[in-house]
């Protein structure tokens, strides 16, 4: 018996996503990416010097000791610490041992129907509401069931359409609908 009792719903989703062949554009995921602005710690782990925090550039790399620039844009840190491990591999070090980690997110911006719209440090695990209160709250025109959030790289943002509960991602536009009565 399963112990959740939307389980089995969400079991069979899955099973019938699998078999349309549908999945969840990357963009939309809330796995997060490293994408430009973020700010990385790579450590490897018996050389000092080699370590650091790196913030990722405009054209979304990190330039790093010995092995120069390496581009780390759309990807996770598992998959970061991979490819920073297969470079220093590659003819500096024998068998490096790399972790790599977030420690500052590039922010998030607000826009709409709130009192004060701009760009705010993200807080992970931000959702829509505090997204919200840390814009000001809403304007008295606000509608809070007309919330989107614009997710992805400006070359291919998609709009989802968003309730309080919807969590932020680092990079996200959460626009406030203006409400007509």
């Amino acid at each position: 018996m399963l112990k959740h009792p939307n389980a089995l719903l969400m079991m069979v989703l899955a099973f019938l996503t699998v078999l349309s062949g549908s999945t969840i554009p990357a963009h939309a995921q809330t796995i997060y990416h490293i994408n430009s602005g973020d700010t990385v710690r790579v450590t490897v782990f018996g050389e000092a010097d080699l370590s650091g925090e790196f913030t990722v550039d405009a054209n979304g790399r990190i330039n790093m000791a010995l092995i120069g620039s390496v581009d780390v844009r759309n990807l996770t840190t598992d998959q970061t610490r991979q490819k920073v491990h297969d470079a220093y591999q590659d003819g500096y070090l024998r068998n490096p041992d790399i972790a790599v980690e977030i420690i500052a997110f590039r922010p998030f911006f607000i826009v709409g129907e709130v009192n004060q719209p701009g760009s705010y440090d993200y807080v992970p695990g931000m959702n829509v509401l505090n997204a919200i209160a840390l814009g000001g709250g809403m304007t008295y025109r606000g509608d809070e069931d007309d919330v989107e959030i614009l997710r992805g790289n400006d070359t291919d943002r998609i709009a989802i359409p968003a309730t309080l509960a919807t969590i932020v991602m680092p990079g996200d536009i959460v626009r406030i609908a203006e409400r007509y009565f």
